[in-house]
């Protein structure tokens, strides 16, 4: 794929950023502090993520395109398990420690592999099912000991219920990644941007005949900073893949571990387990495999199709 504003060290640079702002995301998220329900969580940060999505978009010309759109229920579809993955990850950041949290996140892209050729039929070859299965492994190296199967406090704990929080909301990011890709095939990305975003918080109001709770002054600008954040960071993730392909960018994602590692250290005083080291370091290692090996195929499948010439 040619990009007409080819300059990868400046995708690389909106990647990063994008990540810090994800990573603030979160960070407020877990200051606001547990009792707060997820899907209220869910509601603001979504509402306000709307408000510089929708600036973005107005200062590139392109909200008037973004609001049209030509599959209304795949829009539903993707914020439905959006929404759910959402509310369930952050019930699971506000119980964990940070590092883990976003460590036991990185199993929604090897995931997303399996559906992808369970549900779309994509071929999986060796090599990727290989990476998948140490990647998810890596995993539940993570993940096994917050399940306190190795413990006494059982799976009423809560950092077991906020792993299993965590892959649940891995396993439906993932979902949701594939109806993104059929999305894209007829839908613009700012339209797939603004909508989700404006069905996020439509839908998580739903939530509120749950329960929400009163929240004080410092919980409430700490989930409006965390929407602002996670709007800005959706915005310098978008742009960046405007001057590099994703195979360049893409590996960078794996340096939020780094800087949640360090916020969870300074503000929470949270120091990485020997396990959460070990299985982050091989799930870093399977996605970067495979983000290498989609862009061999991507380079091998361009050569064949140069090679067979235009058609006749």
């Amino acid at each position: 794929m040619a990009f007409p504003d080819q300059n990868p060290l400046r995708g690389i640079l909106l990647k990063v950023s994008s990540i810090f702002f994800f990573v603030g995301m979160s960070t407020c998220i877990k200051l606001a502090g547990a009792g707060i329900p997820p899907g209220q969580i869910t509601f603001l940060r979504s509402a306000f993520a709307i408000l510089p999505v929708v600036a973005y978009l107005a200062w590139r010309g392109e909200l008037r395109q973004a609001i049209q759109t030509n599959n209304p229920l795949g829009h539903v579809k993707r914020g439905l398990i959006g929404v759910m993955s959402m509310g369930a990850g952050f019930y699971g950041l506000v119980q964990l420690p940070l590092p883990d949290a976003i460590a036991i996140g990185y199993a929604m892209p090897l995931i997303a592999v399996v559906f992808a050729a369970v549900f779309l039929k994509e071929t999986v070859r060796l090599y990727r099912w290989t990476a998948v299965v140490i990647g998810l492994v890596g995993v539940l190296i993570i993940s096994v000991p917050k399940l306190s199967l190795l413990g006494s406090e059982g799976l009423g704990s809560q950092a077991a219920v906020g792993a299993i929080a965590v892959l649940v909301s891995a396993t439906l990011g993932a979902g949701a990644m594939l109806q993104v890709r059929q999305l894209v095939q007829e839908e613009k990305t700012p339209t797939i941007v603004l909508f989700f975003s404006v069905l996020a918080a439509l839908l998580s109001t739903l939530t509120w005949f749950f329960g929400w709770v009163t929240l004080s002054n410092e919980a409430l600008m700490l989930l409006v900073l965390a929407g602002f954040f996670g709007g800005v960071g959706q915005i310098l993730l978008t742009e960046s893949y405007r001057f590099a392909d994703v195979s360049t960018i893409a590996p960078f994602e794996y340096c939020s571990i780094i800087i949640g590692s360090c916020v969870g250290y300074w503000l929470f005083s949270e120091v990485p387990t020997s396990t959460t080291l070990i299985g982050a370091a091989i799930v870093v290692s399977a996605g970067i495999f495979i983000i290498f090996r989609e862009h061999q195929l991507g380079l091998e499948r361009r050569a064949a199709r140069k090679a067979s010439g235009p058609p006749t």
